[in-house]
Protein backbone atom coordinates (compact mmCIF):
# COMPACT_ATOMS: atom_id res chain seq x y z
CA UNK A 1 0.00 0.00 0.00
CA UNK A 2 1.99 2.86 -1.32
CA UNK A 3 0.99 6.39 -0.22
CA UNK A 4 2.02 9.51 -0.72
CA UNK A 5 1.18 12.58 0.62
CA UNK A 6 -0.15 15.90 -1.06
CA UNK A 7 0.21 19.51 0.33
CA UNK A 8 -3.95 20.10 0.18
CA UNK A 9 -5.85 16.59 0.19
CA UNK A 10 -5.64 13.12 2.24
CA UNK A 11 -3.06 10.83 1.61
CA UNK A 12 -3.07 9.14 -2.09
CA UNK A 13 -2.49 5.55 -2.22
CA UNK A 14 -1.44 3.93 -5.77
CA UNK A 15 -4.22 1.38 -7.07
CA UNK A 16 -4.42 -1.32 -10.05
CA UNK A 17 -7.65 -2.33 -11.45
CA UNK A 18 -7.49 -6.27 -12.06
CA UNK A 19 -7.93 -7.56 -16.13
CA UNK A 20 -11.45 -8.37 -16.21
CA UNK A 21 -10.56 -12.02 -17.44
CA UNK A 22 -8.39 -12.69 -14.43
CA UNK A 23 -9.58 -15.59 -12.21
CA UNK A 24 -9.44 -14.15 -9.01
CA UNK A 25 -11.48 -10.56 -8.52
CA UNK A 26 -11.14 -9.98 -11.78
CA UNK A 27 -12.18 -5.92 -12.48
CA UNK A 28 -11.56 -5.12 -8.59
CA UNK A 29 -9.49 -2.24 -7.53
CA UNK A 30 -6.81 -3.54 -5.56
CA UNK A 31 -3.14 -2.69 -4.07
CA UNK A 32 0.04 -3.63 -6.51
CA UNK A 33 0.74 -7.16 -5.66
CA UNK A 34 1.16 -10.94 -5.78
CA UNK A 35 2.44 -14.38 -4.73
CA UNK A 36 5.69 -14.99 -3.54
CA UNK A 37 7.96 -16.68 -5.47
CA UNK A 38 11.30 -19.13 -4.80
CA UNK A 39 13.52 -15.95 -5.99
CA UNK A 40 11.64 -13.85 -3.51
CA UNK A 41 12.57 -16.36 -0.73
CA UNK A 42 16.07 -16.47 -2.47
CA UNK A 43 16.45 -12.83 -1.31
CA UNK A 44 14.96 -12.83 2.15
CA UNK A 45 15.51 -14.09 5.39
CA UNK A 46 12.25 -15.27 6.18
CA UNK A 47 8.56 -16.18 4.67
CA UNK A 48 7.63 -12.16 6.10
CA UNK A 49 10.30 -10.81 4.63
CA UNK A 50 9.97 -12.64 1.53
CA UNK A 51 6.59 -11.22 1.20
CA UNK A 52 7.82 -7.92 1.32
CA UNK A 53 10.23 -8.83 -1.74
CA UNK A 54 7.49 -9.90 -3.71
CA UNK A 55 5.34 -6.86 -2.94
CA UNK A 56 8.61 -4.46 -3.93
CA UNK A 57 9.11 -6.85 -7.01
CA UNK A 58 4.87 -6.53 -8.14
CA UNK A 59 4.63 -2.73 -8.01
CA UNK A 60 7.62 -2.55 -10.07
CA UNK A 61 6.31 -5.19 -12.05
CA UNK A 62 2.94 -3.98 -12.36
CA UNK A 63 3.20 -0.38 -12.53
CA UNK A 64 6.65 0.70 -12.57
CA UNK A 65 6.70 2.31 -9.35
CA UNK A 66 10.36 1.86 -7.63
CA UNK A 67 9.07 1.45 -3.81
CA UNK A 68 11.33 -0.34 -1.70
CA UNK A 69 14.73 0.25 -3.96
CA UNK A 70 17.93 2.01 -2.88
CA UNK A 71 19.20 3.95 -4.33
CA UNK A 72 15.66 5.11 -6.33
CA UNK A 73 16.05 4.46 -10.02
CA UNK A 74 14.87 6.96 -12.08
CA UNK A 75 12.05 6.57 -14.81
CA UNK A 76 14.40 5.28 -17.22
CA UNK A 77 15.80 2.45 -15.38
CA UNK A 78 12.26 2.15 -13.30
CA UNK A 79 10.55 1.42 -17.18
CA UNK A 80 13.46 -1.20 -17.77
CA UNK A 81 13.03 -3.02 -14.98
CA UNK A 82 9.52 -3.62 -15.34
CA UNK A 83 9.93 -5.14 -19.11
CA UNK A 84 12.88 -7.25 -17.79
CA UNK A 85 10.48 -8.52 -15.15
CA UNK A 86 7.89 -9.40 -17.34
CA UNK A 87 10.69 -10.73 -19.71
CA UNK A 88 11.23 -13.13 -16.45
CA UNK A 89 14.39 -12.18 -15.85
CA UNK A 90 15.20 -13.13 -12.32
CA UNK A 91 14.96 -10.21 -9.92
CA UNK A 92 17.90 -10.55 -7.71
CA UNK A 93 19.70 -10.77 -11.05
CA UNK A 94 18.38 -7.41 -12.16
CA UNK A 95 19.13 -5.96 -8.61
CA UNK A 96 22.74 -6.67 -9.03
CA UNK A 97 22.98 -5.54 -12.36
CA UNK A 98 21.55 -2.15 -11.81
CA UNK A 99 23.45 -1.74 -8.87
CA UNK A 100 20.44 -1.83 -6.54
CA UNK A 101 19.73 -2.88 -3.50
CA UNK A 102 16.22 -3.94 -1.17
CA UNK A 103 15.48 -1.67 1.35
CA UNK A 104 13.30 -4.29 3.53
CA UNK A 105 12.92 -2.06 6.21
CA UNK A 106 10.65 0.46 4.56
CA UNK A 107 7.63 -1.57 4.27
CA UNK A 108 5.61 -1.55 7.41
CA UNK A 109 3.74 -4.44 8.14
CA UNK A 110 -0.11 -3.21 8.53
CA UNK A 111 -1.90 -6.60 8.52
CA UNK A 112 -2.35 -10.27 7.37
CA UNK A 113 -5.68 -11.45 5.89
CA UNK A 114 -6.10 -15.32 5.94
CA UNK A 115 -10.09 -15.28 4.15
CA UNK A 116 -11.61 -18.35 3.30
CA UNK A 117 -14.27 -17.37 1.14
CA UNK A 118 -12.94 -19.53 -1.87
CA UNK A 119 -13.04 -23.83 -1.24
CA UNK A 120 -10.87 -24.44 -3.84
CA UNK A 121 -8.09 -21.33 -3.37
CA UNK A 122 -6.63 -20.17 0.01
CA UNK A 123 -4.91 -16.56 0.17
CA UNK A 124 -2.68 -15.58 3.08
CA UNK A 125 -1.70 -12.08 2.29
CA UNK A 126 0.31 -9.63 4.38
CA UNK A 127 -0.45 -5.84 3.51
CA UNK A 128 2.52 -3.71 4.04
CA UNK A 129 2.91 0.23 4.28
CA UNK A 130 5.31 2.48 2.49
CA UNK A 131 6.11 6.06 1.41
CA UNK A 132 5.93 6.67 -2.10
CA UNK A 133 9.66 7.03 -3.73
CA UNK A 134 10.81 10.65 -4.51
CA UNK A 135 10.13 12.25 -7.19
CA UNK A 136 6.31 11.67 -7.22
CA UNK A 137 5.55 9.64 -10.85
CA UNK A 138 2.27 7.88 -12.47
CA UNK A 139 2.45 4.54 -12.92
CA UNK A 140 2.73 2.53 -16.02
CA UNK A 141 0.90 -0.61 -16.51
CA UNK A 142 1.26 -3.08 -19.43
CA UNK A 143 -1.42 -4.87 -20.95
CA UNK A 144 -1.73 -8.28 -19.58
CA UNK A 145 -0.48 -7.16 -16.04
CA UNK A 146 -4.10 -5.15 -14.91
CA UNK A 147 -6.30 -2.77 -17.17
CA UNK A 148 -5.24 0.24 -15.01
CA UNK A 149 -3.65 2.30 -12.27
CA UNK A 150 -4.01 5.30 -10.49
CA UNK A 151 -2.89 7.39 -7.44
CA UNK A 152 -6.54 7.81 -5.58
CA UNK A 153 -7.34 8.78 -1.58
CA UNK A 154 -9.13 6.01 0.45
CA UNK A 155 -12.40 8.06 0.48
CA UNK A 156 -12.62 8.07 -3.39
CA UNK A 157 -12.12 4.75 -3.61
CA UNK A 158 -14.70 3.53 -1.23
CA UNK A 159 -17.22 6.32 -3.41
CA UNK A 160 -16.25 5.08 -6.19
CA UNK A 161 -17.11 1.51 -5.51
CA UNK A 162 -20.63 3.19 -3.45
CA UNK A 163 -21.86 4.64 -6.95
CA UNK A 164 -20.90 1.29 -8.77
CA UNK A 165 -17.51 2.92 -10.69
CA UNK A 166 -15.47 0.49 -9.08
CA UNK A 167 -15.65 -2.74 -7.40
CA UNK A 168 -13.71 -3.73 -4.08
CA UNK A 169 -13.57 -7.14 -2.31
CA UNK A 170 -14.07 -7.29 1.39
CA UNK A 171 -10.47 -6.96 2.89
CA UNK A 172 -9.88 -3.59 0.30
CA UNK A 173 -12.62 -2.57 1.32
CA UNK A 174 -11.89 -2.79 5.34
CA UNK A 175 -8.40 -1.45 4.86
CA UNK A 176 -9.41 1.18 2.85
CA UNK A 177 -11.89 2.14 5.62
CA UNK A 178 -9.17 2.29 8.06
CA UNK A 179 -6.76 4.15 5.81
CA UNK A 180 -9.41 6.65 5.46
CA UNK A 181 -8.92 7.10 8.97
CA UNK A 182 -5.45 9.24 8.95
CA UNK A 183 -4.40 12.23 7.22
CA UNK A 184 -1.04 11.38 6.42
CA UNK A 185 1.68 8.77 6.17
CA UNK A 186 2.97 9.13 9.93
CA UNK A 187 -0.36 8.73 11.31
CA UNK A 188 -0.88 5.58 9.31
CA UNK A 189 2.72 3.82 10.50
CA UNK A 190 1.69 5.06 14.31
CA UNK A 191 -1.73 2.94 13.64
CA UNK A 192 -0.15 -0.11 12.08
CA UNK A 193 2.54 0.03 14.58
CA UNK A 194 -0.08 0.07 17.56
CA UNK A 195 -1.95 -3.07 16.12
CA UNK A 196 -0.09 -6.49 16.54
CA UNK A 197 0.22 -8.28 13.06
CA UNK A 198 -2.43 -11.72 13.67
CA UNK A 199 -4.34 -13.44 10.94
CA UNK A 200 -7.67 -11.48 10.03
CA UNK A 201 -10.34 -14.46 8.91
CA UNK A 202 -13.86 -12.86 8.44
CA UNK A 203 -16.73 -15.19 9.03
CA UNK A 204 -20.24 -15.27 8.60
CA UNK A 205 -22.51 -14.86 11.66
CA UNK A 206 -26.59 -14.13 11.56
CA UNK A 207 -27.86 -10.48 13.30
CA UNK A 208 -31.52 -9.71 13.44
CA UNK A 209 -32.19 -12.78 10.68
CA UNK A 210 -29.58 -11.46 8.58
CA UNK A 211 -26.38 -12.76 7.65
CA UNK A 212 -23.07 -10.94 7.70
CA UNK A 213 -19.65 -11.41 6.90
CA UNK A 214 -17.56 -10.13 10.37
CA UNK A 215 -13.83 -9.45 11.49
CA UNK A 216 -13.20 -9.21 15.03
CA UNK A 217 -13.25 -5.68 16.99
CA UNK A 218 -10.36 -3.72 18.07
CA UNK A 219 -7.60 -4.46 15.20
CA UNK A 220 -7.75 -1.09 13.62
CA UNK A 221 -11.12 -1.40 11.54
CA UNK A 222 -13.65 1.05 11.92
CA UNK A 223 -16.22 -1.26 9.88
CA UNK A 224 -16.24 -5.04 11.10
CA UNK A 225 -19.16 -6.18 9.85
CA UNK A 226 -20.88 -6.37 5.97
CA UNK A 227 -24.41 -7.60 4.97
CA UNK A 228 -23.53 -10.82 2.82
CA UNK A 229 -26.55 -10.85 0.66
CA UNK A 230 -25.17 -9.09 -2.47
CA UNK A 231 -21.08 -9.07 -1.40
CA UNK A 232 -18.95 -9.12 -3.99
CA UNK A 233 -16.32 -11.14 -3.11
CA UNK A 234 -14.06 -11.94 -6.46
Amino acid sequence: MLVRERPDSAPELLMVERAQGMAFAGGALVFPGGRIDDGDRSLAADEASAAAVAAIRETVEETAIPAGLDPVPDQTLSIQLQRELLADDPFGALLQRHGLRLELDSLIPFARWVPKFHSTRRFDTLFFLASAPAPLREPRVVEGECSGASWITAAEALERDRVGDARLIFPTRRNLERIALHESFEALRADAQAHAIEPITPWVEEIGGENFITIPEGIGYPVTRERLDGLWRG
